[in-house]
């Protein structure tokens, strides 16, 4: 175990003792975790979306922490937290478009409209981007999409990585030197969480 399980595990037990500071520093250390597993979950288009699921995932995680048996593996049962989460905001939206009426389709349409500041091949280009970075990160191992959507897309350091996945320094730096040739891919996709 290293120390942030252990951490971990001394946070876990307060906070199922109801110490709401301990969840706090929980949320803390995780919060880039489970916004990189939501984004690439729900296909990364809406960075408001991916924060409201964030935030019904500690919600979530807050009344259940409860059920964590073992501590030790909180972080596993906080991202199972975070797909079911997930799952179910995408079974409610389809619900949702099936019984929807063509005004809010047109509330819809009004939505996706490009920033008035961009010209329209700017946001063109740029929406393209963004939909490639989506597909590639979708098709990569789970391996390598995590490290990249955490470093790229939720601008994380090397260290914050490290520790959100277990990885050694050293692990995590030849897995993104293994695909170093992306960052030009990335530059033109940068969301970064508030």
């Amino acid at each position: 175990m290293n120390g942030d399980t252990i951490d971990d595990v001394f946070l876990v037990v307060r906070s199922q003792n109801g110490d709401r500071s301990a969840f706090e520093q929980l949320v803390r250390r995780t919060s880039r975790l489970v916004y990189s597993r939501i984004y690439l979950d729900t296909g990364g288009g809406d960075a408001h979306r991916t924060e409201d699921l964030v935030q019904e995932t500690f919600l979530t995680a807050w009344r259940s922490i409860g059920q964590v048996t073992e501590p030790s593996g909180f972080r596993t049962w906080l991202l199972s937290v975070a797909r079911t989460v997930t799952l179910d905001a995408i079974r409610h939206e389809s619900r949702k478009k099936r019984a929807s009426s063509r005004k809010q389709v047109l509330a819809d349409a009004a939505a996706q409209l490009p920033d008035a500041a961009d010209t329209p091949p700017e946001a063109l280009e740029r929406e393209e981007s963004r939909r490639r970075v989506r597909e590639m990160l979708a098709s990569l191992p789970q391996e390598y999409a995590m490290p990249l959507t955490l470093r790229y897309i939720g601008g994380a350091d090397y260290d914050t990585i490290s520790r959100q996945l277990g990885l050694s320094n050293g692990s995590l730096r030849g897995l993104l030197n293994a695909l170093r040739g992306l960052d030009a891919v990335f530059d033109a996709y940068r969301v970064t969480p508030s």
